[in-house]
């Protein structure tokens, strides 16, 4: 039986107050997911291990006196995916009013997305400290984008559907750039090895969110808000972990939490693909 309980205490209002800064933003959306990613192991040394405790204000869930209003104060931005398999607040460790979630298959940042994330900046100046664009590990619609590009009549099937087509359209980029960076790294026959299919997809969900949060860092946080902090992860749909299966982290069996600064100028970007496709994640898949 595992509990994850929901706490309001008027007596331990140190535990709900918000991040002073990015810095310590960051550092508690990851330690967060630490806590999520180990539900399920009990510590032999101790003899009550007890449930998780996520401490919320009774106003933030709409539970206030004389009938007010709980106003928004979300002190970090998450676009992410709409699969049902990643639910943002969780995994994070996070109750209601913490987080602005912005989902959306493949986490693409269409205008809708782009205009929900530039809205939170505007109107949240006084909480926010950090935008996160998190991917997550075989995620449908860049599998889609990647079948389309390898078999251009599954490309035919979806044509008809332009909402649909809109979504995959936007994940090419990112699939012809780890496409690109898994031949210049292993050669022109890359693409007949078993596992690559399965590389370009897990390459393209790291590099479709750096791309992306590396685009928001230019469009709205640099000019307008540079106090913000703009980060990108992939959720580990087996180890339940937020982490760049790159940059220091080599293998499948690494399991570091850690959110990750995007490069914003295009030589960082194809650096950071290079780096990607040449880790021991990929290249693992690649044997």
């Amino acid at each position: 039986m595992l509990d994850i309980i929901y706490r309001y205490d008027p007596y331990r209002k140190e535990e709900i107050q918000p991040p002073a800064d990015a810095a310590e933003a960051q550092q508690r959306l990851e330690d967060g997911n630490r806590r999520f990613a180990h539900l399920l192991e009990i510590d032999p040394e101790a003899e009550l291990p007890g449930p998780p405790i996520i401490h919320f204000r009774l106003e933030d869930m709409g539970i206030a006196t004389g009938g007010s209003t709980p106003i928004q104060t979300p002190y970090a931005v998450v676009l992410g995916c709409s699969d049902a398999r990643v639910p943002v607040e969780m995994i994070y460790s996070e109750g209601c009013n913490n987080l602005f979630v912005v989902r959306v298959a493949g986490n693409v940042l269409g205008s809708e997305g782009l205009g929900s994330i530039d809205y939170a900046i505007q109107n949240f100046a006084g909480t926010l400290k950090l935008v996160v664009v998190m991917g997550h590990s075989g995620c449908g619609a860049v599998t889609a984008a990647v079948d389309a590009f390898l078999n251009p009549e599954r490309y035919l099937a979806i044509a008809s559907s332009h909402p649909l087509r809109t979504i995959v359209d936007r994940e090419l980029l990112a699939v012809h750039a780890a496409d690109n960076s898994l031949h210049e790294a292993y050669g022109i026959d890359v693409g007949t090895r078993i596992g690559y299919r399965k590389a370009l997809i897990e390459t393209a969900i790291v590099f479709n969110a750096a791309l992306t949060a590396a685009a928001l860092e230019r469009e709205l946080v640099r000019e307008r808000a540079p106090e913000i902090r703009v980060c990108f992860t992939v959720y580990d749909l087996g180890t339940r972990i937020v982490r760049v299966p790159a940059l220091g982290q080599c293998s499948q069996g690494n399991e570091a939490v850690r959110l990750v600064r995007p490069p914003t100028e295009p030589a960082g970007l194809i650096s950071l693909a290079q780096e990607i496709v040449r880790s021991d994640f990929i290249r693992e898949m690649l044997n």
